[in-house]
């Protein structure tokens, strides 16, 4: 009976990246897919197909740093998509179906670094789409923080302007800042 050695086999990861509006989720997700496309590792990008405020088919930060990529309806599409890919970016995860978490998992165990940028709370301060269990499955986790618009201090929170309730409403700074939990519930008792 053969036996595998331990350090020939193929190990695959999820990293996450995840914060508020404006905390440089985005750009922090192309960075790392920059620099494996230098190490000359196969990589595939996908985002949802929802999100076109900058580009219909890039990923697009807000300081406009950008890398093409493939959107995608439904996330079962990334696994069809995703072949003999060593690493997977995903953008803006928090607008994807449930599937996503499975998605993420069966890449991982198949050896492809997976990593993952999202919003971990929405505009009301809750847990937002799929990202609790992406966050409750990955391997390594960056929180990032914003600056809040309001007093300088750490933000971590996405304050609506407008007063639209429904859950996923895409935008930027004509409607949505970042804001320190303080001045967060101080704006939502307003």
């Amino acid at each position: 009976m053969f036996i595998e050695p331990f350090n020939t086999h193929k190990t695959g990861w999820i990293e996450v990246v995840c914060g508020s509006m404006f905390s440089g989720k985005t750009e922090e997700l192309i960075r790392r897919l920059k620099r494996a496309q230098i190490a000359n590792m196969r990589v595939e990008i996908f985002k949802p197909a929802v999100d076109t405020r900058y580009d219909e088919h890039d990923v697009v930060s807000h300081d406009a740093s950008r890398i093409r990529s493939t959107p995608v309806s439904a996330s079962q599409n990334i696994l069809l998509l995703a072949d003999e890919v060593e690493v997977v970016g995903i953008d803006e995860a928090q607008f994807f179906d449930e599937g996503i978490v499975e998605v993420a998992e069966t890449l991982a165990r198949s050896g492809v670094r997976v990593i993952i940028a999202g919003l971990d709370m929405d505009f009301s301060g809750k847990p937002f789409g799929p990202m609790p269990q992406i966050l409750a499955t990955a391997d390594y986790i960056t929180k990032l923080h914003a600056i809040c618009v309001r007093c300088g201090n750490i933000a971590n929170f996405s304050y609506r302007k407008t007063d639209q309730t429904q859950k996923v409403m895409l935008g930027e700074t004509e409607s949505y800042e970042p804001r320190c939990r303080s001045c967060f519930y101080e704006g939502q008792q307003a």
